[in-house]
């Protein structure tokens, strides 16, 4: 492949691009916020199924009016040197993807601010303005990180022992384990501990990791 990237840069969104969780957000407005939170907590831990937790947490979603979803966006912060983490790299001719097992509608538009333009999220159902408390097509769930990891390096022509990943919980463990090198970010322990190294505090630390430095 001609133009070929010089390496890829996958990250994961909840917890390691943005600060926060956008399923707990959502679930602010809906009411089910410490339920939402403690199924989000397990299933981090690796304690739960990921793709079945996430159909319980969207459950309860069901109701909400589409306009939450501009009340979370703004809400959305991204974590300390995310901008300087990602632009650095971009600046090296790295392509940049994200793929998370929140949804489409929120991180499509964070991507573009930040001149990502591989994304892969789950997508909200909708109906006459609501959400309906479900997700339509399959989930991204730890599988479908480590294929969306492959999927972006054929694309923009790099090998995999070209591409990193950064991620938080148990569900990025496959996606880390694919990459040519994983990165942990304030991570689970069961994440630190399989990962190639493990960083704190600002994601620009990776930056002083083998891969960039």
């Amino acid at each position: 492949m001609t133009n070929a990237a010089a390496g890829l840069l996958v990250m994961d969104v909840d917890s390691t691009l943005i600060t926060g969780e956008v399923i707990e957000m959502l679930a602010e407005h809906a009411g089910s916020a410490e339920l939402v939170t403690q199924i989000t907590e397990r299933a981090m831990r690796g304690e739960l199924d990921f793709a079945a937790s996430l159909h319980e947490r969207v459950a309860t979603l069901a109701g909400l009016p589409v306009s939450v979803l501009d009340e979370v966006r703004a809400q959305m912060r991204l974590s300390p040197g995310a901008r300087e983490l990602v632009a650095a790299v971009q600046e090296r001719g790295w392509a940049v993807g994200l793929v998370s097992g929140g949804f489409v509608e929120l991180v499509t538009p964070l991507a573009a601010s930040l001149g990502i333009s591989l994304v892969r999220a789950n997508r909200l159902e909708v109906g006459d303005g609501r959400l309906t408390g479900r997700v339509t097509g399959a989930v991204v769930d730890r599988a479908a990180k480590a294929v969306a990891l492959r999927d972006y390096a054929a694309s923009v022509g790099v090998d995999l022992a070209a591409t990193v990943a950064i991620g938080d919980g148990a569900n990025d463990l496959d996606m880390l384990a694919t990459a040519g090198f994983g990165i942990a970010y304030n991570a689970k322990p069961v994440v630190a501990q399989q990962a190639d190294a493990t960083i704190e505090g600002r994601l620009d630390a990776a930056l002083t990791l083998a891969p960039f430095a």
